[in-house]
């Protein structure tokens, strides 16, 4: 199924879902409009084919797919600035954090199928992890939507209760590997390899860990017990990790974030 999509929002999100578009093909870039107040900050879209402008509502004239890439204070008053040009022909999909479906359906005063969906910055590279909800959306919507974003990724249909939960996994939880593997990093250089060299293989080896898990269906104890030989040196740095409180310090940051964003 072939439709027009218009980007309410150019930053860091709306921008990346753009180019995992472009990337996967799975629409023509002069299908794709994204808006910005500051259009010059696109202008390798544009220069990609993308339409760019500044008019949010003019955007969306000639799209079905909207989707709603911006800053949660900005919400009511883009909403506000739209809902004249929305119509049941629209598709509306949200990537605002925070946001409920309910919050949106009575700001625009319309019965129209509405998505939430939390992609994470990996989208640009076609390896985002998207949980997305729905209400007031027909299966074949509801498949239109799942196809664009499984371009993008893996997909996950979610209860909107836990979309809260699939931000501190799925987008904050981008933070926290890219922390880890820092930290790997830093201990690669200190057992001396050169920080070029210890990045590539810190980042190819916990590549290749997530797609363990992801072609195998494995969980993540079946792979440490293949690597983990008795008296050896991987058992011995688990338990060190475990020791200075690994685990809990990572399991504690998530939830200290899930109640950050859910107690706002």
């Amino acid at each position: 199924m072939s439709k027009k999509i218009a980007i309410i929002g150019g930053g860091n999100l709306g921008s990346a879902i753009a180019e995992g578009l472009i990337k996967s093909k799975f629409c023509k870039p002069a299908d794709i409009t994204i808006t910005k107040r500051n259009t010059a900050t696109l202008k390798y879209l544009a220069n990609k084919g993308v339409q760019v402008t500044s008019d949010n509502s003019k955007a969306i004239k000639n799209c079905e797919l909207v989707i709603l890439a911006i800053k949660p204070f900005q919400v009511s008053e883009v909403l506000n600035g739209l809902k004249k040009e929305l119509t049941s022909k629209h598709i509306l999909v949200s990537v605002v954090t925070g946001v409920l479906m309910e919050e949106i359906e009575t700001t625009i005063k319309k019965k129209i199928p509405v998505f939430r969906a939390m992609p994470n910055t990996a989208v640009a590279i076609q390896q985002s992890m998207t949980c997305i909800s729905y209400i007031n959306a027909t299966d074949v919507q509801i498949n239109f939507v799942n196809e664009l974003f499984s371009t993008l990724g893996k997909v996950a249909m979610i209860n909107e209760k836990l979309m809260d939960a699939a931000t501190v996994l799925g987008a904050c939880g981008t933070a926290y590997a890219m922390r880890y593997i820092r930290a790997n990093i830093q201990g690669g250089i200190e057992i001396g390899f050169d920080a070029t060299t210890a990045n590539l293989i810190v980042a190819q080896t916990v590549k290749g860990a997530s797609e363990l898990l992801l072609q195998n269906g494995t969980h993540p104890e079946q792979e440490i017990d293949k690597v983990t030989t008795p008296k050896g040196c991987t058992i011995a740095g688990l338990n060190e990790m475990e020791h200075q409180g690994f685990s809990s310090s990572l399991i504690k940051g998530i939830a200290t974030s899930y109640n950050k964003i859910s107690k706002g």
